[in-house]
């Protein structure tokens, strides 16, 4: 089993979700890739993008074919200017023609060259997708991908983090061989061995580095969302409540930029009531970001990416003594946790429903938070594994496939619990535990495998067919 870095499960994404926006937009920017392995794009006629299965059924409210058409133009999510979207997607609708890799103007019709397919998914995956470039020969190329949760993409024969995967030092993958390579190191903390197994990647002073600059846009990303009022994009006229949240709780105060912000909130009241107001505004600041094409950081998935920022910055405005280095210290073992979950069972909604989004998050953050908090390597674990207990079983069941209703929510939750867990780990004994981290895991993995697929992100169960709402 290969090591995965940190900084894949915790990254810059773009929403709605990493499964049904990230992913396929990856998939179209390696089609571009492999064209030009084989041919130029200047020998391209045609381009045919089909999705299949969940990616099809929600792909309207998720942003999948606007994914597959703006990878397939050349653009990258981490760069394009969000607020450009909607035009770029009208252009290409509007003019029936495509820039394939911004190098080669082709006919491209809406429904023709791409189509969402709700009648059939693909064996190897539930998030299909099959890409097919004709040339001026009448050859054409043809390549399947899967959307496997995080952005991660992966076709029949290849994942796209194994092929460029690198072996740790320290292998951790599970549990078990983390607390292990600890002892055997005479570690203290979980994130002194992670920073040992990252420098596999890159340098210490570069690993620090990356963290903060995700704590950064953490920050941005709240800041966004919490001075943004209005309607959320899809049809469901779902208000924005981080705004009016955020001048409740801070009773009209004035700031004039992302700084002034800050310091009213560490200023701010510090009831337990109040504090857990922060918390659900923090994480709803993020998911509403989300729900509109908002830069976020994806951890491990975009409909779970409000928790751990909700965590992290509640450590940061609400606890003694977070310093830059606890920032740091929180990413990397939040991180790692969510690599358990990526290689021992899933972090797709598709796959998994949503205890392996939100119920991941939770266990990451809960795991981040106990160790700036002063825990043992056994209390992080104990951390994590306690989230995720209390999200088994939590299926993915978004309305009209948009990720808003219950998802917008859910990440509040999830960052409440992951807070709970990580008071119940620091004071308890993690030796006299009777379930393991390990153990959660391959229950939630058995879980999933057994869950009907209906309640697995397909908006066919659940709050998805139980609320009547007007076709989007």
């Amino acid at each position: 089993m290969e090591s995965i870095s940190v900084f894949e499960i915790i990254k810059v994404g773009i929403g709605p979700s990493s499964s049904h926006t990230m992913g396929p937009w990856n998939a179209a920017e390696s089609f571009i890739k492999k064209i030009k392995t084989h041919h130029q794009l200047q020998e391209v006629t045609e381009v045919f993008v089909e999705f299949f299965g969940s990616l099809a059924k929600t792909g309207i409210g998720h942003g999948t074919d606007i994914a597959g058409m703006l990878g397939l133009s050349g653009e990258n999510f981490k760069l394009i200017d969000t607020t450009k979207i909607e035009e770029k997607i009208e252009a290409i609708k509007s003019s029936n023609v495509l820039n394939l890799g911004g190098e080669k103007v082709i006919p491209f019709v809406y429904g023709e060259h791409l189509i969402l397919n709700k009648q059939k998914s693909l064996d190897f995956h539930p998030n299909g997708m099959i890409f097919r470039a004709v040339f001026e020969n009448g050859e054409d190329l043809i390549q399947d991908y899967y959307s496997l949760g995080g952005g991660f993409i992966a076709t029949q024969e290849e994942n796209s983090y194994e092929k460029d995967c690198i072996r740790t030092l320290y292998p951790c993958h599970s549990g078990a061989a983390l607390i292990k390579n600890i002892e055997k190191l005479g570690l203290e903390k979980v994130s002194d061995l992670i920073i040992l197994n990252e420098e596999s990647w890159r340098t210490k002073e570069e690993t620090q580095k990356e963290a903060l600059y995700i704590w950064d846009q953490i920050v941005e990303c709240i800041y966004k969302g919490v001075n943004k009022e209005g309607i959320l994009p899809g049809g469901l006229k779902v208000t924005r409540r981080a705004a009016g949240l955020n001048r409740k709780l801070l009773g009209d105060k004035i700031y004039r930029n992302k700084e002034e912000w800050f310091q009213l909130l560490i200023d701010s009241e510090e009831s337990f009531t109040s504090i857990s107001k922060w918390v659900s505004c923090f994480a709803l600041a993020v998911n509403e970001e989300n729900a509109s094409f908002g830069r976020i950081i994806t951890a491990p998935t975009n409909g779970a990416s409000g928790v751990i920022p909700a965590v992290l910055m509640y450590a940061r405005a609400f606890t003694q003594n977070c310093t830059e280095d606890d920032i740091i210290r929180f990413i990397l073992v939040a991180g790692e946790i969510g690599t358990l979950f990526k290689k021992n069972a899933t972090i797709s909604a598709a796959m998994g429903g949503c205890q392996a989004e939100v119920g991941v998050s939770s266990a990451m953050a809960a795991a981040g938070l106990t160790e700036i908090m002063g825990g043992t390597p056994g209390q992080v674990l104990m951390a994590a594994e306690i989230a995720m207990e209390h999200h088994l079983g939590l299926t993915c069941d978004p309305i009209a496939g948009l990720v808003q209703i219950p998802c917008i929510e859910r990440n509040s939750m999830g960052a409440i619990k992951a807070i709970t867990a990580a008071n119940i780990a620091i004071e308890s004994d993690p030796l006299k535990a009777r379930v393991t981290l390990d153990e959660v895991i391959q229950s939630m993995w058995e879980t999933a495998q057994s869950m009907n697929d209906r309640f697995k992100e397909t908006s066919e169960g659940g709050l998805a067919i139980a609320v009547n709402v007007a076709e989007c």
